[in-house]
């Protein structure tokens, strides 16, 4: 195919010059493989300090890794760190009697009870058990890198920032490895709301200045935000407008996290952002998600089209999520994921949920139970697309 002008020749520039570095990521070798060794920070009780074993997850001495999860406690930034930010709410006070609300549950409860009068009356049930058990024995597998998996989108209002959450929080439920969901979208992205985060501090742009190779993992998350699980999160802006994140910025801040966790997924920019390709370029998966309707099918199928023509792993590790934003699409998702697939590319469709769809914090419990297991479907063919490369 042709190369093409304007972003997609951007694109592919960065593309071609970015996946020559494989898992390295943005800046250098991957996952701490020469970055300086970690100095004599001091030791935790809670976490041992990065320094014992190399920083890899997997290996002896990996923060957390086989070992019982803690919250660590709030680290203090001592005298010589940089001034500490105020704390800004995500949601103003002033909205909280408006988009605060109970939330519903993704299905009906006729669908609910009908559902689980079939599992007692058929032998489905051994079957979904079954199915279950494999994807999280995909899930669970260890790494000896950390993986990095960008989301994107072509379009705005395509679940970008929705399925990003969904993934960091289901990595974070079956792994014993720490997981970092980073947002590379500073402009009034909406991650820290889908993830119920009340106050958000530190950036991404200032963790590039602050954090430091003699760093144990109870100082890092000491600038995070702590989510349920062995999650963390680190936003790109406090939500205030013309907050920028460039490329060197997130570089910076991805190469001095990357060593701490064994997950980190990406929240980027809608294409044809510079960040959102240097991300892409860097990552070891690729999600693009696009609603599932004619016109997000057509111009994904296009872009799809056009990543033929780059190396081919970078099409063969990107998965394409179609988000269904309404109960009944009137497409044929079976012809459209089917059309998608003939590419290279991976195809997973996320099913309408009514608690999805109605925004606000995303609460697991409240998923309809296909939801649940399309999400965990997707995040394991990411993960498994993301290590078939290296």
């Amino acid at each position: 195919m042709p190369n093409g002008d304007g972003w997609q020749g951007d694109v592919l520039r960065d593309l071609r010059g970015g996946v020559q570095q494989g898992a390295q990521g943005p800046g250098g070798p991957a996952y701490g493989a020469s970055t300086p060794g970690p100095g004599p920070a001091a030791q935790s009780a809670q976490a041992p300090d990065a320094a014992h074993g190399g920083g890899a997850p997997g290996q002896a001495g990996y923060p957390y890794q086989g070992q019982e999860q803690q919250a660590p406690a709030a680290y203090a930034p001592g005298p010589q760190s940089h001034n500490a930010p105020g704390s800004r709410p995500v949601v103003d006070k002033e909205l909280d009697g408006v988009v605060r609300r109970k939330p519903q549950h993704g299905e009906s409860f006729a669908t609910r009870a009908a559902r689980a009068l079939r599992r007692i009356l058929a032998s489905s049930a051994a079957r979904e058990v079954a199915g279950i058990t494999r994807t999280a024995e995909v899930l669970q597998r260890p790494v000896t890198t950390g993986r990095q998996i960008a989301v994107t989108s072509i379009r705005g209002g395509s679940g970008k920032s929705t399925v990003a959450a969904l993934l960091g929080t289901t990595y974070a439920h079956y792994r014993q490895d720490p997981v970092l969901v980073l947002e590379a979208d500073p402009a009034l992205g909406s991650l820290p709301v889908r993830l119920g985060v009340e106050s958000l501090r530190w950036t991404a742009s200032e963790i590039a200045d602050i954090v430091k190779p003699d760093m144990s993992l109870l100082d890092v998350t000491g600038y995070l935000v702590q989510l349920p699980d062995n999650a963390w999160l680190l936003p790109a802006s406090q939500g205030q407008i013309g907050v920028m994140l460039d490329s060197r910025a997130y570089e910076r801040a991805v190469v001095a996290l990357r060593r701490y966790f064994g997950v980190m997924v990406i929240d980027c920019e809608t294409l044809p952002a510079e960040v959102a390709r240097v991300a892409l370029a860097a990552a070891h998966g690729r999600v693009l998600a696009t609603p599932a309707t004619p016109e997000g099918i057509t111009s994904t199928y296009s872009v799809l089209q056009w990543m033929q023509g780059l190396p081919p792993h970078v099409i063969a590790g990107t998965v394409v999520v179609l988000t269904e934003l309404v109960p009944h699409p009137g497409l044929d998702l079976d012809e459209a994921v089917q059309k998608l697939t003939s590419t290279g590319a991976s195809v997973q469709v996320l099913p309408y949920d009514r608690h999805l769809a109605a925004g606000g914090p995303v609460h697991t419990e409240l998923l309809a139970q296909p939801t649940r297991e399309a999400v965990a479907r997707l995040a394991a063919d990411v993960f498994h697309l993301s290590q078939k490369r290296h």
